[in-house]
């Protein structure tokens, strides 16, 4: 079955508002309606994470079915005890480095910041300014730092999830959080002082 049509016909059922443990013990019993709930949660996050990482549209929404669909696939594979979210994002991470690998090209991230364009510069406020500053400081981020911090910060994963995620220790995770944020406090700081610099107070 295509993986379009698998993941419409999985979504068709209709359950009740659960938290994840109780879904993922579900789904691995062959619960539809317990996968829809989970489809329904955590597709756009999935999709959203891609697609900061710079892969394009349409190869973000079929990493993000592909994702599912293994999950699905794999539902008797499922353990109580870990965090069906990170696998989630495990698989949808492996699949876009795999992407990534096959066509040699890696899009530039361009839409971490959504908003509208504007056809003057001059009238973007302060905040806007300094938000792309700190977007394009996101980019610079080394990848597995820069994972980390979509993951942890961007998602709301928990150390643990992340972790898990990655494959990575939690301490590594830490690591690399308090490196990110480090930078992320630093560019902060250096753009009010090139702000105040470029534009002083009225005397």
């Amino acid at each position: 079955m295509p993986v379009l049509s698998l993941i419409l016909a999985l979504a068709l059922a209709d359950g009740p508002e659960v938290d994840d443990v109780d879904v993922a013990r579900r789904i691995r019993e062959g619960d539809r309606a317990a996968f829809k709930t989970f489809f329904d949660r955590y597709h756009g996050l999935l999709y959203g994470y891609l697609r900061r990482r710079g892969t394009e549209p349409a190869v973000c929404e079929d990493l993000t079915q592909q994702a599912f669909v293994k999950i699905w696939e794999r539902r008797r594979e499922i353990q109580p005890g870990k965090s069906l979210r990170a696998y989630l994002f495990r698989i949808g991470y492996n699949g876009m480095l795999n992407h990534i690998r096959d066509t040699a090209k890696f899009a530039d991230a361009s839409d971490l910041a959504e908003r509208p364009a504007t056809a003057d510069p001059g009238r973007d406020t302060e905040y806007a300014i300094m938000h792309e500053h700190l977007v394009r400081t996101v980019r610079q981020l080394p990848e597995r730092r820069r994972a980390v911090f979509e993951l942890c910060f961007l998602q709301d994963l928990t150390y643990r999830e992340a972790a898990e995620a990655l494959d990575i220790s939690v301490k590594t995770v830490e690591n690399q959080m308090s490196a990110a944020l480090k930078v992320l406090r630093s560019a902060f700081e250096h753009f009010k002082d090139s702000d105040r610099g470029a534009h002083p107070p009225d005397v």
